[in-house]
């Protein structure tokens, strides 16, 4: 189905790109930070599900509407910041939350999943990635190209989440430990809110 010299290629440069810290991996160990390290696993179970439907999408051809039609792009662009902000204010509200068994009062874990795969889906470079990435190792010669498609992006989507997990796992497993203090689980609100706005900006800022 896929050329094995081209996906030996594919897998290494997916590794290499899942090892190189991004937006998602940034938003996973905030989302730890504030709620554990199941909760980081969960946020990364959420942009594994957008990744797969960003995937999948860009299988369908779905993905061409972003070159066809640019406003969309954009209108995208702002829905992804503007959701990121809201998340942002809600981790400086949280600030003053305190448990006195864990530390800060953080997302839910349902919540953190649902929040991860909608900051994926809002953000249009993920969509525009898979239609620059992907085609690049398909083998148009083999037939079946969608097929093809199908494959490298399930890889892209298993590689990226056994990274991400990861990082949510250490990133709340340390901030379980700096929760015991007041002081600390309010700082690691203030780090989640800031990491949040960054990433608005970012997403705004930086074209295309």
């Amino acid at each position: 189905m896929v050329d094995i010299s081209l996906y030996a290629a594919f897998v290494v440069a997916v590794l290499a790109l899942c090892a190189t810290p991004g937006p998602d991996m940034m938003f996973i160990v905030a989302m730890g930070g504030r709620g554990g390290p199941r909760t980081g696993v969960m946020a990364a179970t959420g942009v594994a599900t957008g990744a797969l439907v960003h995937a999948i999408a860009a299988t369908l051809g779905l993905s061409a509407l972003f070159s066809t039609l640019p406003v969309l792009y954009h209108v995208l662009r702002w829905a992804g910041a503007a959701y990121l902000l809201y998340l942002a204010v809600k981790s400086f509200r949280d600030c003053g939350g305190f448990d006195g068994e864990t530390g800060a009062v953080g997302p839910g874990r349902r919540r953190a999943y649902w929040q991860g795969m909608v900051t994926n889906l809002l953000n249009p470079k993920v969509i525009l990635f898979n239609i620059a990435f992907l085609p690049q190792f398909v083998d148009p010669s083999i037939g079946h190209p969608m097929a093809q498609l199908l494959v490298l992006g399930v890889t892209l989507v298993l590689i990226g989440f056994a990274f991400d997990a990861g990082v949510g796992l250490a990133a709340g497993r340390l901030a379980d430990l700096l929760r015991r203090s007041r002081r600390a689980a309010r700082c690691l609100n203030v780090f989640s809110g800031t990491v949040l706005t960054g990433l608005a900006v970012r997403l705004i800022a930086v074209p295309k």
